[in-house]
């Protein structure tokens, strides 16, 4: 360290031999276990001048880490927002249950009154309650302590402590030790996690969607802990199809681009020399085996790639990582086993399924590296890599044949050999990623909307049926029926969830769900700002965008905002008496293509400059620049 002073002189401060150290007080840090920190080790005015340092021991020279050293590409995690506990009951004498009132990511502060010097307050944190009233705080991942702090006393009058070196995720937090029940000022809850903006909003007129947005939101925050995380609870792990999942919600509802330029490069570092991705990133070196190949997690790579140019018109980062991503491609190709993609996975914890689905899994291994390869074709075509993105569209070609081949059945919609019955995300997906030939799309829409309306408007689906299902269902001329499935009370869905008094998004169906904050099922989200309120991402940065709200069924009006990197993009949609009026706006050096809910061109009134392109059913065509523009029609 350089210390330029106002005198002109310099002070140089270097490690070295002559350095001392002495055991802090922080005794142990996990984590998953928690922390224990002993308040009588604080040495007193140790970072003041003058400090006796005698009884320290010399630091010995080390080893310098291996590696390159660079600078953090994105934000650190902060303390953002500071909680007032909803209520503090005592379980037994001396056992006291605080609810936070929220699900969050983060820690206690406490602060303890008139306890002895040694005295140990332990504070275990928990998601949910068990039958007794005490929090569930276990996990068959981590045996023994899990999310529990120990704080030992020093004896002062008043004492201050909150963890330094791990965070849990949690609503209630089990307190025992303290000399007197705690007020609510003593046990601040701490919501911390990777600070990124708010970007955009979302309104309508049906308050269920709200809650549906805001509990994503809130969940993908969560979450958001110098990585994309599974849960802030379990396993704190980057998996890779969650992000996949959850990235184009997490890229319309907040600024991530340094939070996902960082994280493509924990997926470069992660590869092996041969070109595998594992499934969890950053690896400690599982996720590779027994669940790899797994093209529907991995395969976040070129999709995250491609929407950092979709979205932020980043071309940098296709540049940086084209050489990696052609090597995990080119991996996955030499993988195929009869023409087809093989998975560990597959689409995950359906309803009635603990993990892995009962399909066979090709299908979803198979549309998932399909897809990749066109978005990797698109990256190669802006960069000029013609030849390889020709490659990759020849790929994905015969990849489509043989799974159609394989899986498009006689009955006019996709299953396999597996199926103990019609599998919606066996449907839902191709249909979603453009697999299905042109004369079969009727009979599996069909085929898709009648499983749903037997099963009383209920998805079956699991993370990657649920991310696509509205969507399809919406862009198939039924948004009545994913209207239907969004607004269930009952299980399986989010209403059902919400009837438990979710306020995050779960990991599973069922109630005893085991992570409350869990976002790769709370996709609804996407369909909540691309078909209600309408707007969707072009390319190049918004560059180009569409306007089509075409889920409208339930909602009277939706009104969505996002700041793009050119500056503000919005739509506002609203139905009086059978008419419609859309109000859209393009910032500078953007186009829009603006789908106005009509019959016929003659039932619009266009302002002046859009420029009508054509008629589809159910809606007019036009493309509009830069500038606010205003539309009423008769539907």
């Amino acid at each position: 360290m350089e210390v330029d002073h106002p005198d002109g002189s310099r002070t140089t401060v270097v490690s070295g031999d002559d350095w001392r150290l002495a055991e802090g007080p922080t005794r142990s840090n996990s984590l998953y276990a928690g922390e224990t920190f002993d308040a009588r080790l604080v040495p007193d005015g140790w970072t003041r001048p003058g400090f006796d340092d005698s009884g320290w021991r010399a630091a010995r020279i080390q080893e310098a880490p291996a590696g390159r050293l660079r600078a953090q590409p994105h934000d650190p995690i902060e303390i953002v927002d500071t909680v007032r506990p909803a209520g503090i009951g005592e379980l037994r004498p001396g056992v006291y249950v605080v609810d936070m009132g929220r699900t969050m990511a983060g820690w206690t502060r406490l602060t303890v009154r008139g306890a002895a010097e040694g005295d140990v307050v332990s504070l275990t944190y928990g998601e949910k309650l068990k039958e007794d009233g005490s929090v569930h705080a276990e996990t068959g991942h981590v045996p023994g302590r899990f999310q529990t702090d120990e704080y030992i006393c020093a004896g002062d009058d008043e004492e201050v402590w909150e963890p330094s070196f791990s965070y849990k995720g949690f609503r209630y937090v089990q307190i025992t030790g303290l000399p007197a029940r705690p007020s609510a000022g003593q046990v601040l809850g701490r919501l911390v996690h990777t600070p990124v903006e708010e970007v955009s909003s979302f309104a309508c007129s049906e308050p269920f969607y709200e809650w549906l947005d805001g509990a994503m939101r809130r969940t993908v925050l969560n979450n958001l802990h110098g990585i994309p995380t599974d849960t802030p609870m379990y396993e704190k792990n980057g998996w890779t199809g969650d992000a996949q999942l959850g990235a184009p919600v997490m890229a319309y509802a907040f600024g991530v681009h340094r939070f996902l330029s960082k994280w493509l490069g924990d997926l470069a570092d992660s590869q092996t020399g041969e070109g595998q991705l594992p499934v969890i990133v950053p690896s400690g070196g599982w996720g590779y085996g027994d669940l790899g190949p797994s093209p529907e997690w991995t395969t976040v790579y070129p999709f995250v790639v491609r929407e950092m140019y979709r979205v932020y018109g980043d071309e940098r980062a296709a540049r940086e990582h084209w050489d990696t991503l052609v090597r995990y491609l080119d991996w996955e190709l030499s993988r195929l086993r009869d023409g087809l993609a093989v998975t560990a996975l597959g689409d995950y914890l359906p309803p009635g399924y603990g993990g892995n689905p009962p399909e066979d899994t090709r299908l979803t291994a198979t549309a998932y590296l399909y897809r990749a390869l066109l978005h990797t074709a698109e990256v190669g075509e802006t960069l000029g890599e013609k030849g390889t993105a020709d490659r990759y569209r020849e790929a994905a070609g015969k990849l489509r044949d043989a799974f159609n081949a394989a899986f498009l059945g006689p009955e006019g919609h996709y299953r396999t050999a597996k199926d103990p019955g019609y599998r919606q995300t066996s449907n839902a997906v191709p249909l979603a990623f453009g697999m299905v030939p042109a004369g079969a799309r009727a009979t599996v829409v069909d085929s898709l909307v009648r499983d749903v309306e037997e099963r009383g408007n209920h998805l079956n689906t699991g993370a990657l049926g649920t991310s696509v299902l509205l969507r399809v269902l919406s862009a198939h001329g039924r948004p009545d029926v994913a209207h239907a499935v969004a607004t269930r009370r009952t299980y399986p869905s989010w209403g059902y969830w919400h009837a438990q008094g979710a306020d995050t998004m779960w990991e599973m169906w069922p109630a005893d769900s085991r992570s409350r904050d869990h976002y790769f099922q709370g996709t609804v989200a996407q369909w909540l700002y691309e078909n209600v309120a309408g707007l969707r991402p072009g390319d190049a940065g918004y560059a180009t965008f569409v306007v089509r709200p075409d889920a409208r069924t339930g909602v009277d009006w939706a009104r969505t905002t996002i700041r793009t990197v050119r500056g503000p993009a919005g739509v506002s949609w609203s139905r009086i008496d059978g008419r419609l009026r859309l109000v859209v706006r393009v910032p500078v050096g953007a186009a829009a293509e603006v789908h106005v809910p009509a019959d016929e061109r003659s039932r619009v009134t266009v302002p002046t400059g859009a420029r009508y392109l054509r008629t589809e059913p159910e809606f007019v065509i036009f493309q509009v620049p830069h500038g606010r523009w205003e539309f009423t029609g008769r539907a």
